[in-house]
Order: structure tokens, then C-alpha cells, then sequence
């Protein structure tokens, strides 16, 4: 068994999944395997020759690949969890199926994971064709002083860590990343929630919280649905951003276009369901500690 399951929903992005796999090839942290769970209708995209290929490549350096065509659509929140049903490694890594990777990156991720025991490390998708659009407005960035710790998120107390989210918008973590990693050092800051895109878990952590077992409650178009598992993990154990990211936006359009219906809206109910309480000494909420333009 690898130490990582890397776990990847895909749809209809066979040019997009190519080139997350090809990252995958390059990382210079190889203690993996991958599943792959294709809602494509024919299945056609995963026997283009480029997919083949890379799939190939990545079996023969010694990489499990298990590819599933999972029908039929009943959202992300169930794709995530059938994705998670497949996996027995201690930790398991979501990639979404249009980013590209920098070599380091799963090796720092799972680095600061360990060290911190926390719930999750993420690193935010940035968009490269922002790299002229400076937003120091939205560069209020929170970092971790010491350890990371649970902070107590509550559906009441989710306005105070609401506007976090912004430090991961458009390319500000390259821009922060300029600043505050000028040599690569990584940087943990504080998130209210850091996307699907690029998020290694404690798999043992995810699952205490239910980890995506309540998707028959969403319709299957909704979204949020990894937005409210990290804050369950936030509060129960904690969980960062990281810089530097490596990790970059393809800029394909969003597969997720009906979001009337958000996952956040069980939050509260999740939180009695599952008993997240926090594990060890909690970071108070505030939001005055940061470090601005």
C-alpha cells in the first residue's frame, strides 16, 4: 500500500487530466498510487492515447493506477466519496482534473501534514493569466505563528473567517508568495476553506467528520461540498494553506455551473451528527492578525 492515494473526479477533460497526470509523473515525492473516477458517458476521453500514455508512464515507475467509469452523475459530493470508498492510504489527495503541479509540491504538502497533524494541507489553484492583476487589497493574509490548531467554526462565526477566502483569488498567492517565500521557504496561513482543487487529507481525519457520506442529502447539482468538510476539519483538528503553492489553474470553464444548492447550508447539522469538537488547544478567532498590503 502507498502512503498517498492520489484521488482524482474527472469529467469530459481528457487534455486537462493529461496534464495532471503528467505532474504526477514529475513530483519528486513518488510514495503514491492514483484512482481515477471518470463520469465521461462513453468513457471515450480516458482512451485518447495521450491519457494511455500517461497512465503507462506512471505504471511503469511502479504507481497503482485504478481508473472507474462511475455512473451516474449524482454530484461532486458523491464522486468524492466514491473516490474516497476506493482508497486504504493513510492520507488521501484530491486533484481536480485542470491544474498543473510544480515537482515539490505533494513531497511540502505531505510534509507540513505530518509535522502539523492537522486535517488538511492545501495549496490554492492560481491563475497564471493574472499575473499582472495585483490585488493588494486582497492580500490580508493570516499566518500560523506556531503550531497549527482547531479554531472554533461555527455557522455564527463563519462571517469572521469569511473574507479569507480572497487570498486565494486570481494569482494573489503568487504575488504573496513573492513577499513572504522569496526563497521557497513554505509559509502556513490560515483559511476559512481552500477549494477542491489541490487538498491532502488525513484520511483517518476526513472520515471522523463523515467525510462525504452525506451526499444523498444534495441534489446532484450543488456545489460547496468540499467547503464544508474542511470546516469540519478546521474545527476539529485544523487545517492551512500553504506557500509557496506550485499549483496552477488551467483556466478550462467550470463543470460546476447549477450552484443554487450549497453544502454549506449542513454545516450546523454535521457538526451534532459527527460530535467535531475540538481535538487538543483551539487558535482563537482574529481576524485583526494579519498581515496586510
Amino acid at each position: 500500500m502507498a502512503l498517498v492515494d492520489v484521488l482524482i473526479p474527472t469529467c469530459g477533460r481528457k487534455t486537462g487530466l493529461a496534464m495532471v497526470l503528467t505532474s504526477l509523473l514529475g513530483q519528486t515525492f513518488t510514495d503514491f498510487d492514483v484512482i481515477i473516477s471518470d463520469q465521461s458517458e462513453d468513457g471515450s476521453a480516458l482512451q485518447s492515447i495521450e491519457l494511455q500514455m500517461a497512465i503507462h508512464a506512471l505504471r511503469w515507475h511502479g504507481h497503482q493506477v485504478a481508473v472507474h467509469q462511475h455512473l451516474p452523475r449524482r454530484g461532486m459530493a458523491e464522486q468524492r466519496n466514491f473516490l474516497v470508498e476506493q482508497s486504504s492510504a493513510p492520507y488521501v489527495h484530491f486533484l481536480d482534473d485542470d491544474v498543473l503541479l510544480d515537482p515539490p509540491v505533494m513531497q511540502r504538502m505531505l510534509g507540513v501534514l505530518q509535522s502539523e497533524s492537522c486535517g488538511f494541507v492545501g495549496c490554492p489553484a492560481t491563475g497564471l493569466d493574472y499575473l499582472n492583476d495585483v490585488r493588494p487589497h486582497q492580500h490580508g493574509i493570516e499566518l500560523w505563528d506556531g503550531p497549527v490548531r482547531p479554531e472554533p467554526l461555527a455557522p455564527d462565526t463563519l462571517p469572521l473567517v469569511w473574507d479569507r477566502h480572497k487570498v486565494n483569488n486570481a494569482a494573489n498567492p503568487l504575488h504573496l508568495e513573492q513577499r513572504l517565500a522569496p526563497e521557497g521557504q513554505v509559509v502556513r496561513y490560515k483559511v476559512a476553506w481552500i477549494g477542491g482543487a489541490n487538498i491532502l487529507y488525513d484520511r483517518a481525519k476526513l472520515l471522523s467528520v463523515g467525510g462525504f457520506t452525506w451526499w444523498e442529502r444534495l441534489p446532484p447539482a450543488h456545489a460547496g461540498e468540499e467547503v464544508v468538510v474542511q470546516f469540519l476539519l478546521i474545527r476539529k483538528y485544523g487545517g492551512c494553506g500553504i506557500l509557496p503553492s506550485g499549483t496552477y489553474h488551467l483556466g478550462l470553464p467550470t463543470a460546476v455551473t447549477d450552484r443554487r444548492r450549497n453544502a454549506i447550508e449542513l454545516f450546523g447539522d454535521l457538526i451534532e451528527e459527527y460530535a467535531v469538537q475540538p481535538i487538543g488547544p483551539v487558535e482563537p478567532i482574529d481576524t485583526s492578525r494579519s498581515v496586510g498590503s
